[in-house]
């Protein structure tokens, strides 16, 4: 087994996981855990890793360690006799080092996860990044409909729900449909950190950035300070977009198709989760992983996008 290696390359639900192992081992150790591709999976922003024991050996449990997807440290992800680990919050395009320990033999590994793809016409494919609103995490007055695509909300009051998904590198478009507005109540669109505040506004804390709009104009807000008051409102049928580029670092909105006000905030570093905060005033439908739209947004940053998702 010293220096042994071996490939393992499989799809599911349309995801690429790639796995190179080499196993290392001594004369004094039990022999490495065995990896079953056929049970490992990769979706979105998670992984799940599947092994067993190897049948000359016995332990009592394992470890499993994963980098921080930059050749960084190993931190301990999984440690007990179970024989199968999901890992959330890992990275789109992002490369991981995985370590296996029975006892005290490493097993070590690269587990590279490619972003999910979603066809978008007969003879074009796109790497995007898709997503949805997330039950498990959203404030509790939040309603789900359309497998979680549509929501609205069973409050007054404004209401935070996250995408099951953080981005912390590449460009990501996405669209939210206006399915009801009753009252003219003001939705809030934009990006927020996991542990946001939920049951006020969206952008009304540090750790959110957000558009409000209502039916006649909009604003940006941040930290509970408000910018670029910007004419034009939104109404049944009407199409909210949101252009976070993590390579510049900028969070741009649209409305229908065109720029609404100049770029709304840059210098954004870090992991960010698509947010929306509404109350039961509005239903809204989540329209995850698309093109920028053919609006007036700089040809640059559309040219930057398509050549990056093609």
């Amino acid at each position: 087994m010293n220096g042994a290696r071996f490939l393992s390359l499989f799809t599911t639900s349309g995801l690429l996981l790639l796995c190179v192992f080499s196993l290392f081992c001594s004369n004094f150790s039990p022999d490495p855990p065995i990896i079953i591709p056929s049970e490992c999976s990769a979706e979105n922003n998670s992984v799940t890793i599947a092994w067993q024991a190897h049948p000359s050996s016995w332990v009592e449990g394992y470890v499993l360690e994963l980098d921080d997807g930059n050749n960084g440290a190993f931190r301990e992800v999984y440690c007990g006799r179970e024989t199968i680990c999901t890992v959330d919050g890992l990275h789109f395009d992002t490369t991981y080092h995985a370590g296996l320990k029975p006892t005290t033999t490493l097993e070590k590994g690269i587990i590279v996860i490619p972003s999910a793809y979603r066809l978008r016409s007969v003879d074009e494919k796109y790497q995007v990044a898709w997503f949805q609103p997330d039950p498990r995490t959203a404030h509790q007055d939040i309603l789900f409909l359309n497998d979680n695509l549509t929501i609205t909300c069973q409050s007054l009051d404004d209401r935070v729900v996250l995408g099951n998904v953080g981005f912390s590198k590449g460009v990501h478009y996405w669209e939210v449909t206006i399915d009801r507005y009753d009252n003219h109540p003001d939705p809030a669109f934009g990006v927020a950190r996991f542990d946001c505040t939920k049951d006020q506004m969206l952008g009304k804390d540090e750790k959110s950035w957000s558009m409000y709009i209502d039916s006649n104009r909009s604003w940006f807000i941040h930290n509970n300070a408000h910018s670029d008051r910007t004419e034009g409102g939104i109404g049944v049928g009407s199409v909210i977009g949101v252009l976070l580029d993590l390579d510049k670092q900028t969070l741009c909105f649209y409305v229908n198709d065109r720029r609404q006000g100049p770029v709304a905030f840059t210098g954004l570093k870090g992991v960010f989760f698509p947010s929306i905060s509404l109350n039961r005033n509005v239903q809204l439908t989540v329209h995850p992983g698309l093109d920028i739209p053919a609006g007036d947004e700089d040809d640059e940053n559309r040219l930057m996008f398509n050549e990056r998702v093609s």
